[in-house]
């Protein structure tokens, strides 16, 4: 599986970010997705997840309400609508896809990463 993730850029904060995940390859259905993000000089922290089995949810605590993750099976892509965005919301944003596995499981592949900044 190979991922793109995109979407990603500069906005202020109280904006809006829509990041997308295309995956290739088949058999999406049996993949969790999640996104990831990586601040300037932290460890990367799971952000949100979509399990492959019914499209259950998880947040990390500090953007619930505010993000929004999906999926599109017909289309192999994931996507993570970010509302009401924060200074500290800025980091790097990883997709990623782990086979059959729940929210906060191994994940397997990794998308290349892409940036986004909320400036105060």
């Amino acid at each position: 599986v190979q991922l793109q993730a995109s979407g990603g850029g500069l906005v202020q904060a109280g904006g809006s970010l829509r990041l997308s995940c295309a995956a290739s390859g088949h058999l999406f259905q049996i993949y969790t997705m999640g996104w990831f993000r990586q601040a300037p000089g932290k460890e990367r922290e799971f952000v949100a997840a979509i399990i492959w089995n019914g499209g259950n949810t998880d947040y990390v605590d500090s953007v619930k309400g505010r993000f929004t993750i999906s999926r599109d099976n017909a289309k192999n892509t994931v996507h993570l609508q970010m509302n009401s965005l924060k200074p500290e919301d800025t980091g790097v944003y990883y997709c990623a896809a782990g086979a059959y596995i729940g929210s906060r499981g191994k994940y397997d592949y990794w998308g290349q990463g892409t940036l986004v900044t909320v400036s105060s």
